[in-house]
């Protein structure tokens, strides 16, 4: 990316092109296809991943599928807007049968997947309740979690102990540190290249979600319009980093001193502690509002299989191999290429790696903080709430008059989908 980019890139138009979901450190891998063992007496199946960044993952990806006898995979890596790519693939002729994605209601209700309740009947008690919910759509599972993947921001002790600040526990004392920590080319703090990254946790530390139990609107609060207009302070002041040469989800910026505070995830802990060995912490989103609450979004993936698929029953076995009966490989993919917090209790147990130090601060947060995805909150919906909160931070418009036509637009989709 163009480190010259300046405050354009928060423009609506980048906000939602922007990529969802996570990718992970350095570089992102070329788009292409590999292909897998030929075998299975003819039978295929093409599987569809996002370009995680880390190195050797699209490596172990194609093993995977070079390990599966019954079938020919192969593996298209997308580097990218993957969920553009995604969206496009699943309509044409070219559509995956296997891909991993995040829960989300208009996938069930335009009969784009399909329930795997029969392949994870065995060990659905080894996943998070949480994580079972999450892909779960009117009492049916439609998703296998691959892995949980906690969000917070990391943060320079060194620099802390310099300006005599401590991690906030509020967004104001957030604003107010970021404020303190800019100094000469380090600017205070990271969050984005646009507020899609944030713009979760924004909603959620003010403690309501985007969505009530029965499915009616919950994230529409005096204190988050409250929340928005502060979000405008900081947008305005000079201790925000704009134009910065990755997304939140490469800890580059932070790692090359561009700023005290950055938002990321679990999988940078292994190359931020290469950089600064014990000089960084992390702390959880912070609480905004009297009602608020501390947020650790967990992002990770999990993976599908079309409703389109050439054949559905054999894409159903590849997954059920996979993603339930290879924990060698889900362990594999967990822990030894950055860190992620692997899907399955029974594999998690065992992931030493997790067990001390900043990754098991990581666990901890993930425990008492973490919060999930609503299946039934769409990515359209969430597009919509974005534009008001972009409208309101970068534009100065009135949070609660863009929160009202927001409300307007989900109230009509969450009707569309009953």
């Amino acid at each position: 990316m163009n480190r010259a980019r300046d405050a354009r890139d928060w423009d609506r138009r980048s906000v939602l092109r922007a990529v969802g979901g996570v990718a992970a450190l350095g570089g992102l891998a070329a788009c292409g296809s590999n292909t897998g063992r030929s075998g299975g007496g003819g039978k295929s199946i093409k599987q569809m991943y996002h370009a995680y960044g880390e190195p050797g993952t699209q490596q172990a990806a194609k093993k995977f599928a070079d390990a599966y006898d019954k079938a020919k995979v192969t593996i298209e890596w997308v580097p990218g807007e993957y969920e553009s790519k995604l969206a496009t693939s699943l309509l044409g002729s070219g559509r995956p049968d296997v891909f991993e994605y995040h829960p989300d209601l208009q996938l069930v209700r335009s009969k784009q997947i399909v329930p795997l309740d029969d392949i994870i009947a065995d060990v659905k008690d080894d996943f998070l309740p949480e994580d079972i919910t999450a892909n779960s759509v009117d009492g049916k599972i439609y998703g296998i979690r691959m892995i949980d993947d906690p969000q917070f921001f990391f943060y320079r002790k060194s620099l802390f102990e310099d300006a005599g600040v401590k991690p906030p526990t509020t967004f104001d004392e957030l604003i107010d540190i970021a404020h303190k920590l800019t100094k000469g080319k380090v600017k205070g703090l990271y969050i984005g290249q646009n507020l899609k990254t944030i713009s979760k946790p924004l909603v959620w530390s003010n403690g309501t979600h985007y969505l009530t139990e029965d499915h009616k609107i919950a994230y529409h609060t005096e204190e988050l319009e409250e929340t928005l207009t502060k979000a405008r302070e900081l947008y305005t002041s000079k201790s925000l980093l704009l134009g910065a040469p990755t997304e939140t989800w490469d800890p580059t910026s932070f790692v090359q001193g561009l700023c005290a505070i950055q938002w990321c995830g679990i999988w940078a802990i292994p190359a931020i502690q290469k950089a600064f060995g014990d000089d960084f912490g992390i702390f959880p989103f912070p609480k905004s509002g009297k009602n608020g609450r501390p947020v650790v979004y967990n992002g990770g993936w999990s993976t599908y299989v079309s409703a389109k698929a050439k054949d559905v029953d054999g894409a159903k076995e590849f997954v059920k191999w996979l993603w339930i009966e290879q924990k060698k490989y889900q362990q594999e993919w967990a822990l030894d290429y950055g860190f992620h917090i692997p899907a399955r209790k029974s594999i998690a147990a065992g992931a030493d790696k997790l067990k001390s130090g900043i990754a098991a601060e990581a666990v901890e947060l993930f425990n008492s903080h973490g919060i999930f995805d609503d299946p039934y909150w769409t990515e359209g919906m969430f597009n919509i709430v974005l534009d008001a909160v972009v409208s309101s931070v970068r534009d100065s418009k009135n949070p609660a008059a863009e929160l009202d036509k927001a409300d307007k637009k989900v109230e009509r989709d969450l009707k569309k989908l009953g």
